[in-house]
């Protein structure tokens, strides 16, 4: 039985990867949180606090862990168990060299970071996208064989930053794929504007908190206001700046289902945040330190959740794929997976417009 390794980060990473590996049942899947074979890197994950906010932190690999294990899935961190025919990524800013002879697959999980002046410095002179401290540039490193992009957006997003545009396909993305499914939930409040924070702070970005939650107060004008915290942040201290800074009565949840909130709400205020999307998707009016107008533009493909199954059937056949890397052709792939392997391919033309 072939093997596959499913590089985990973030909870949203790890249930991605956890749905993949569902519509993939002939095969024998594993899964590593983000790891780096990279010495001095090592030790200082191991000697400062400076990656806690990061998917590379003992804190983020624990959690994942506990999720794959109640799950009964397979574990083999750094991929030290195991040669692998397949490994699907979440993030291209980091892929050990030893795990470069292995066929690879990108999977877009989130929304990508804003690209600032530092990230064009790093890109330039071809630094580690690392040490740009944010996601700008994931899914830019060219690195992996396949990419899969939630949107034709973000297609050309990635391709206008580097990576090959006959990598990249259009898949939708996992766990924003069919926002339309949230709208029918039990979540208890209705009409309101909810304000969904980021963990800027925890992984050491500026943010002027009180400005932001003093904005959103304006926004609401005096509606009901619900703030969902983040799950990396430090609840106390935002909970303290929230009660000082909005009006008595302002609801917020540390937990919950944030889609079912956002389904319920009448109106979005974010930052950095993918839950905008789901905004998006669903009508709302929202808000965003990005322009609104361009995630619109880039927002998930909504194709009533079957992303994960159409990752799963490229996988299935770059597992497949006699040839070696260059000879795959991901673009025919998902031509054919789109028609149905009975129907004739015409020519390249149509491929490219398909």
């Amino acid at each position: 039985m072939k093997k596959i390794l499913f590089i985990t980060g973030s909870i949203n990473q790890t249930t991605q990867m956890h749905q993949i590996a569902n519509e993939l049942p002939e095969f024998d899947c594993w899964f590593s949180q983000l790891f780096t074979d990279n010495a001095t890197l090592n030790y200082f994950l191991a000697k400062t606090p400076l990656f806690n906010g990061t998917v590379l932190s003992r804190k983020f690999r624990l959690k994942s862990e506990r999720y794959l294990q109640q799950n009964a899935l397979q574990i083999d961190f750094s991929a030290k168990k195991n040669q692998y025919d397949l490994v699907v990524y979440c993030t291209d800013m980091i892929v050990p060299k030893r795990m470069r002879q292995h066929k690879t697959i990108w999977v877009q999980e989130g929304m990508i970071d804003r690209y600032t002046l530092w990230s064009k410095i790093v890109r330039t002179l071809r630094l580690p996208s690392t040490m740009c401290g944010n996601t700008s540039l994931n899914g830019a490193a060219n690195i992996c064989d396949v990419y899969c992009a939630a949107s034709e957006g973000y297609k050309q997003q990635f391709a206008d930053k580097g990576t090959a545009l006959n990598k990249i396909v259009v898949t939708g993305m996992p766990n924003y794929d069919n926002q339309q499914q949230h709208l029918n939930n039990d979540f208890v409040h209705r009409n309101y504007v909810m304000v969904a924070t980021t963990d800027m702070r925890e992984t050491f970005r500026v943010e002027n908190r009180v400005a932001f939650i003093k904005k959103a107060v304006k926004i609401a004008a005096g509606r009901p206001l619900l703030f969902k915290l983040h799950p990396n942040e430090n609840f106390t201290r935002a909970e303290k700046e929230i009660r000082k800074h909005t009006p008595a009565g302002t609801m917020i949840y540390k937990q919950g289902n944030t889609a079912h909130m956002i389904a319920n709400c009448c109106e979005l205020i974010t930052q950095y945040s993918t839950v905008v999307y789901t905004g998006i998707a669903l009508g709302k009016t929202v808000h965003s330190w990005f322009d609104v107008e361009e995630l619109k533009t880039l927002a998930p493909l909504q194709n009533e959740g079957t992303s994960a199954k159409t990752i799963a059937a490229l996988c299935r056949r770059y597992i497949k794929h006699n040839g070696d890397k260059e000879s795959f052709d991901v673009q025919l792939a998902m031509y054919k997976h789109l028609v149905g392997e009975q129907q004739p391919v015409l020519n390249n033309q149509l491929i490219a417009t398909w």
